[in-house]
């Protein structure tokens, strides 16, 4: 589990099994594959959350998919699971994943004892920086930073080739640098999160209040959004954004200086060499990349700066899936 992770990734140690399951559990999805030693997926499943039915129902329904992947596979490693949530470290308990409505819940135990087998439970974005690191953009990186831009904003962090979890296992926690003292709240409480202006969740409350309040202005993203305020989403402004509105333009401009603003002072904190940007709204936005690459050398410390790259993400929507994995395979249960 988390805490039994190794420091290294020269200190990786590979389970004599040459599969292993991961799953990507979110808010709406569960992706489960079942992954070989080289980050090849073999076989895939995905199924529909359903977060409202309960923790209960949604370990049943991500078991019933792991023994379906295993059926007559053999030998597996075991079952790393990337959950949008923070995880304590070493017992794969949730201790909150505000998507899926979970408080303190034995998502490990409860699986390993199911299953008969291993489980180890982190972070999704944690997942995907491992997948990524191994097999994806950052592969061999030692100073890496992975930023994922969905409808919320997370990431991780590999320092001098090592895998930095923090005091309480919440390393990587970007969205919620202040980039703005008196900006909007965020969903954390707080004012003025990088993902409170830049989330997939901010683009659309803020597309939604303008128009209601300049609604004139706002008349295309609302008929990009079939005509129903409530039905705006990020997705929509973007598409009106390359629709060539004014409104979008400017809903999308304030995000995308909001993570230049953020990622600037992560690389002046952290110096790393190498940036992997993924998630929905890059994926949606693939010119965002060169467009933060460009604003952060210009914005940030020269030194900090001079040897970086920013670069699109690799794995796309399978990072996490195959990072889970790996941690079930490149790590002693």
């Amino acid at each position: 589990m988390t805490g039994q992770i190794k420091s290294t990734f020269k200190g990786f140690e590979m389970n004599s099994a040459k599969t292993a399951i991961g799953v990507d559990l979110g808010g709406t999805k569960i992706a489960l594959g079942r992954v070989d030693e080289k980050g090849h997926v073999l076989e895939m499943l995905r199924l529909e959350t359903m977060a409202g039915s309960g923790p209960t129902e949604i370990i049943e329904r991500v078991r019933t998919g792991i023994s379906q992947l295993i059926g007559s596979a053999g030998k597996i490693a075991g079952v790393g699971i990337g959950v949008a949530g923070q995880v304590e470290p070493g017992t794969g308990r949730v201790i909150f994943a505000p998507n899926l409505n979970w408080h303190d819940v034995a998502l490990g135990s409860e699986l390993q004892i199911k299953l008969g087998l291993p489980v180890s439970v982190t972070n999704d974005v944690r997942a995907a920086l491992l997948g990524e690191w191994l097999f994806g953009t950052g592969r061999g990186a030692r100073d890496l930073l992975c930023i994922f831009v969905g409808t919320g904003i997370g990431g991780g962090i590999v320092s001098g080739g090592s895998l930095l979890e923090g005091c309480s296992n919440t390393a990587g926690e970007f969205g919620h640098i202040t980039v703005d003292l008196h900006g909007p709240i965020c969903s954390c409480g707080k004012r003025g999160c990088m993902e409170a202006i830049a989330g997939g969740w901010a683009i659309s409350r803020r597309a939604k209040e303008l128009v209601k309040t300049h609604p004139n202005a706002g008349a295309k993203i609302l008929k990009m959004a079939g005509g129903n305020i409530d039905d705006i989403s990020a997705r929509a402004v973007i598409q009106t954004y390359y629709a060539g509105d004014p409104l979008a333009r400017e809903i999308i401009d304030d995000a995308a200086e909001a993570l230049a603003a953020g990622v600037t002072s992560l690389v002046n904190a952290l110096n790393p060499c190498r940036i992997v940007l993924g998630g929905g709204i890059i994926e949606g936005m693939p010119e965002m990349v060169p467009r933060i690459e460009q604003a952060v050398k210009d914005k940030a410390l020269h030194a900090a700066a001079k040897n970086l790259t920013i670069s699109p993400s690799q794995l796309g929507n399978d990072a996490g899936m195959i990072g889970a994995a790996m941690l079930a395979m490149h790590f002693k249960p």
